[in-house]
């Protein structure tokens, strides 16, 4: 698989669904408890409209079905947990009913559930052009933690499942729900597909599949929507210029609430740094950071999110490190720390010769992602002395009530300053490596500084799991170059993935000889950081080189059940 294949796949273009029905759209950091008496919900199909336009711009493979439809919850909450005991095994959904003071659960049946992007075959959608004939009809998976709101004023003010359904191929856990008195988007945002149809007059038909309909006594009451498909082109810069003012354009050079290292679709070409999965957040099909609509220079009605609307830029604010440096005798005190570990590698390519490498050079490209298991987040405050190009770093530990009862200096913060980056760095956060057959070191990455970020839902099962991370947008996460000080964290249950794709982070392979190789990615590589096991910081990943110089070749079998190249 070439680079440009890669980097295509990660750039589907997506749609945010926006919850244009509500009287509060979002959600805010509520902690993950179980709820006051509730029972098992009863749940609706309902149309926002019965008329939609949708809008095919120039240049664009198609439209993308947002119907406005959604998925309601009443009585109580719509809750799944979804695991896997390990890559392995199969993934189980769980569906948790709340009674009372009694929890029951019961498991989904076998097939409903492949990955953690949702419900498969869910919705079914068919479209009809004025003739009467079928030119579009598909099931698509539905993401309860959708773009939501609420749907009566009396249900509770903030929904305190997670905003989305992880992307992520080694995810091991994640929470969905629809809480008690709210809706979520059927739209299924990143995991749907264009449909290449002409503009003009169409009748849509939306209905939940006879297996879900029995499974959870949905009544069989599918909507019926007038669709026109109209065309448009971009206001002023052209499709992937960046609008005046969005995310993209600012210095920092990140919009990706999902990864690192990418802003217009122009950008992504570029491979910067972190992963940018457009539309997941903690990714898809929750709003990306910043809109399709925003990126392609358009105009919008309502910019921003706000009561009743969002168009998916909310900017996560950014933390703020202590007021000044710790003082007095450091201490580790025997309270939770943080478990670092590494996923195996995915995304692997062969670079041909883009973003700059050198010409004639054989470039191993890869993600990675290292994630906090828990029970207590990573939390790294840095502090610059005046005219220093260096930060101070320190870890701080905290007690079960969340008072600050220790720290520990860990290294330093160092500013980068390249484009795509321009932010502080934590150093020998992580490493990566390619091993050969008999899994010795050949080539080291030269990256082990990051800027630590929540990228990705790895597994909002585990304790003290945060199901609404902060410090998820990467233009706040870091820093500037003038900042006197940075907070840095990498949450319970999130993890951070960044592409490695420039010389000297990805693999030279120019010179190796084909055969059998593995990408090493480690967590806390020197032990700076102090964590309550150091026992699984590493993972392997197999990969298989071929081909000739200039033109190789990598191969990368399933990792256990994981397919994912």
């Amino acid at each position: 698989m070439t680079t440009r294949q890669h980097r295509n796949r990660l750039w589907r273009s997506a749609l945010a669904a926006s919850a244009a029905f509500t009287v509060v759209a979002g959600v805010a950091g509520a902690a993950p408890v179980g709820g006051t008496a509730q029972s098992a919900p009863k749940l609706r199909l309902i149309a926002a409209s019965t008329s939609v336009t949708l809008d095919k711009w120039e240049g664009e493979s198609g439209v993308y079905l947002d119907l406005g439809t959604y998925i309601t919850a009443d009585g109580g909450p719509l809750e799944f947990n979804v695991t896997r005991k390990s890559y392995k095994d199969p993934v189980v959904a769980k569906q948790v009913i709340r009674e009372g003071k009694k929890t029951r659960t019961r498991t989904l049946p076998a097939g409903l559930v492949k990955d953690f992007s949702g419900l498969r075959d869910f919705i079914q959608v068919t479209l009809t052009d004025a003739s009467g004939k079928e030119v579009v009809k598909r099931t698509e998976t539905f993401c309860p933690n959708n773009a939501s709101g609420r749907i009566r004023p009396d249900a509770p003010a903030n929904s305190k499942y997670p905003e989305s359904c992880p992307i992520n191929p080694f995810t091991l856990g994640s929470v969905w729900g629809v809480e008690n008195g709210w809706a979520s988007n059927t739209y299924a945002g990143y995991y749907s597909s264009p449909v290449d149809v002409p503009t003009g007059e169409y009748t849509a038909k939306v209905s939940v599949t006879k297996r879900y309909r029995d499974l959870f006594n949905l009544p069989d009451e599918p909507k019926t929507l007038k669709v026109s498909v109209r065309e448009r082109k971009p206001e002023g810069g052209g499709v992937g210029a960046p609008a005046a003012g969005s995310h993209d354009s600012m210095t920092s050079g990140h919009s990706g609430h999902s990864g690192h290292g990418a802003g217009s679709p122009g950008q992504a070409a570029r491979g910067t740094g972190h992963a940018y999965h457009e539309g997941r957040g903690a990714d898809a099909p929750a709003p990306p950071a910043l809109p399709y609509a925003l990126k392609a220079g358009r105009t919008m009605a309502h910019p921003g999110d706000g009561p009743g609307h969002t168009d998916g830029s909310r900017i996560a604010p950014a933390l703020s490190a202590n007021a000044k440096r710790p003082t007095g005798r450091a201490s580790v005190p025997n309270v939770p720390k943080p478990d670092l570990r590494s996923l195996p590698a995915w995304d692997i390519g062969i670079s041909d010769g883009e973003d700059g490498d050198v010409p004639g050079k054989d470039y191993m490209v890869f993600s990675a992602n290292v994630w906090n298991a828990g029970p207590a987040p990573l939390v790294v405050d840095g502090f610059r002395s005046p005219g220093k190009d260096l930060m101070d770093a320190y870890q701080y530990f905290y007690d079960a009530a969340g008072k600050q009862v220790g720290y520990s200096p860990t290294g330093t913060m160092e500013w980068d300053p390249r484009v795509g980056h321009e932010h502080w760095h934590f150093t020998d956060f992580a490493s990566y490596r390619l091993l050969g057959a008999d899994q010795k070191e050949i080539v080291r990455s030269g990256k082990e500084a990051f800027c630590l970020a929540n990228t990705d839902a790895i597994d909002y099962t585990v304790k003290n799991a945060n199901w609404h991370p902060g410090n998820t947008d990467l233009s706040t996460a870091c820093g500037q170059q003038s900042s006197l000080s940075v907070r840095e964290v990498l949450d319970v249950g999130s993890g951070d993935t960044y592409t490695q794709y420039r010389p000297g982070q990805s693999f030279d392979v120019t010179d190796l000889p084909n055969g059998t190789y593995y990408i090493q990615v480690i967590a806390n590589p020197e032990k700076r950081l102090y964590e309550s096991n150091l026992n699984n910081n590493v993972a392997l990943r197999k990969v298989v080189l071929s081909g000739t110089a200039g033109a190789r070749k990598v191969t990368v079998p399933p990792h256990e059940l994981i397919n994912a190249p």
